[in-house]
């Protein structure tokens, strides 16, 4: 049975794929063609993941799915990123060409998509600054932190490779790297720890508010792709 893998790094992005319970670093069939892992933030977690998908459940292709942070001023929360590359570090990984354009193709003409690079960060980038200077050294439009991770999987393993990102924050306006101390790995919140930085001051309420409205965009255009384009996206060999 030909099955591709679902690699998600938050519960919330998760539930743009299904209203299932998925639990945390687990590997759940959705149907007899997808298989989804929420497995965390960062590049250590996804590889893990990407790789016991392959090695355990013999996918025969890998999707890096969720939100990402613009680099590029014209990108605004909801923005699709569909790239044709991903890079990290050193290196440049091609997604199929194919298996993309089937995707698009499937989507309605209102989501704005981009095919520009997609660079993937060892670290949280929380300023506008940070933000420019990746996007001037690297050439990327959009910053995540997984997606290379699962590229090198596949190209290891010579199976096809997609990232599919919605912009959930714009360039002038990142999450506060401190918020990272009030989350769970799958992104869910730690409500005592939120509070000790809140009365700390060390984050405001303002800057929480200010993440959900590019959230919600980001969502919306996520389930759009599956609402859409969910036949494709099970069949990369096409």
């Amino acid at each position: 049975m030909k099955r591709i893998g679902i690699i998600v790094a938050l519960r919330a992005e998760a539930r743009c794929i299904t209203r299932r319970y998925v639990p945390f670093n687990q590997t759940v069939a959705l149907d007899d063609k997808i298989l989804i892992r929420i497995c965390g933030m960062g590049n250590e977690a996804a590889y893990t993941a990407a790789a016991e998908l392959y090695n355990r459940e013999a996918v025969v292709g890998l999707v890096s799915f969720g939100v990402a942070g613009a680099l590029d001023e014209s990108l605004q929360p909801g923005c699709l990123v569909l790239p044709e590359t991903v890079l990290m570090s050193e290196q440049q990984y091609a997604t199929s060409d194919g298996w993309r354009t089937r995707i698009q193709h499937c989507l309605p003409a209102h989501i704005a998509i981009t095919h520009k690079p997609l660079i993937t960060s060892r670290e949280v980038l929380a300023t506008t600054t940070a933000k420019h200077a990746l996007a001037t050294r690297s050439g990327g439009c959009a910053v995540d932190m997984e997606s290379g991770a699962i590229a090198t999987v596949a190209a290891e393993k010579n199976i096809p490779f997609i990232t599919i990102r919605a912009i959930a924050d714009p360039v002038e306006f990142s999450p506060p790297a401190v918020l990272m101390q009030a989350l769970q790995p799958d992104g869910r919140i730690k409500l005592l720890p939120l509070l000790t930085l809140l009365a700390k001051r060390s984050l405001t309420l303002r800057e929480l508010l200010q993440l959900a409205p590019g959230m919600r965009a980001a969502c919306k255009t996520l389930q759009q792709v599956m609402q859409y384009a969910q036949h494709e996206l099970k069949d990369p060999l096409n």
